[in-house]
């Protein structure tokens, strides 16, 4: 099949100072019907995302998978997803969570389920690691399932992405010092508010929670 499209050629006795303005001077060109690269990627975005996992996840269902899979940025998609840390093997603790992502320098799924069931977390450009500041990028995120995917992408207000310590771990935040997520460092206790950075719901039931189980996902 051949599509019409339109191409500007000047006439003979027109000049480029005096360019018509109505359409005379265009005439149709035949070019072959070839998909675009909009196209192409559109295809590819509708085409179910299912990653190889490297481990076995006592939070996440196939849908959860394939749902989340679509809100990751381009670069990461087809790449496996590792299980580096999880409460039910490696205990509760943000110490531990640190330290299995030593020499690991890829982006993270972070998932938390809570007492009550919900299930939430965020998606980091980066590794999890110690930092007195803020780090990450605009590919951040966070995310729950209530029962549907709700992501809350960056809204960049501000760049408080990520930021932990033995204490804490911290995602999102704002002038009046509410975080998106924040866990304690026994990975037991966290608050979710509505921060400024992402704009968020409350991402847990309430905004106080206790962490059932935790994991995080290196995707390489």
């Amino acid at each position: 099949m051949k599509t019409l499209r339109y191409a500007y050629t000047p006439l003979k006795n027109h000049t480029q100072e005096a360019v018509s303005s109505d359409d005379s001077d265009f005439e149709c060109i035949e070019y072959p019907d070839v998909k675009s690269d909009k196209q192409i990627n559109k295809k590819h975005t509708e085409e179910p995302y299912e990653p190889v996992l490297v481990g076995k996840s006592l939070i996440l269902k196939s849908e959860d998978i394939k749902q989340i899979g679509k809100h990751l940025p381009p670069r990461v998609l087809g790449c496996n997803w590792k299980l580096v840390y999880s409460t039910d093997k490696n205990g509760f603790s943000l110490r531990t969570m640190y330290r299995t992502m030593t020499g690991i320098s890829s982006p993270i799924l972070l998932f938390v389920k809570d007492n009550e069931g919900q299930v939430f977390g965020a998606f980091s450009s980066a590794e999890l690691r110690v930092s007195p500041n803020f780090y990450g990028t605009g590919e951040n995120f966070l995310f729950n399932f209530t029962p549907e995917l709700k992501v809350f992408p960056w809204t960049g207000d501000n760049m408080f992405f990520v930021r932990g310590d033995a204490q804490s771990l911290t995602f999102g935040g704002g002038k009046c010092g509410k975080f998106g997520l924040w866990l304690d460092g026994d990975l037991f206790h966290g608050r979710s508010q509505k921060c400024e950075t992402f704009n968020n719901n409350i991402l847990s039931t309430n905004e106080q929670f206790q962490i059932h189980n935790l994991e995080v996902w290196s995707l390489t």
